[in-house]
């Protein structure tokens, strides 16, 4: 009994500093399947970049090049932001 008492106890413990911060609850995951759609995405525009930089050539590299400098800056602010929190 003395067991079950204390396993309460811990569990209401946890909830209560879960509800107070809930950044002790962890990051919530994305489902699977907006991350598949997420990949699918991603692979079907890299795809067509790579396209753009046979076909147009210095401009379809300099329009990666910028699209993926832009990604890259808004993962970093995302994650620098998930940090402040």
């Amino acid at each position: 009994m003395a067991t079950n008492d204390k396993e309460r106890e811990f569990a209401e413990i946890v909830e209560r500093l879960t509800t107070d911060y809930p950044s002790l609850a962890g990051r919530r995951r994305l489902p699977q399947r907006v991350l598949v759609t997420l990949a699918v995405v991603g692979g079907l525009v890299w795809g067509l970049l790579s396209v753009a930089m046979v076909a147009w050539g210095v401009f379809g590299v300099a329009l990666t090049c910028t699209l993926v400098a832009l990604t890259a800056a808004a993962i970093a602010v995302d994650a620098y932001r998930r940090r402040r929190r």
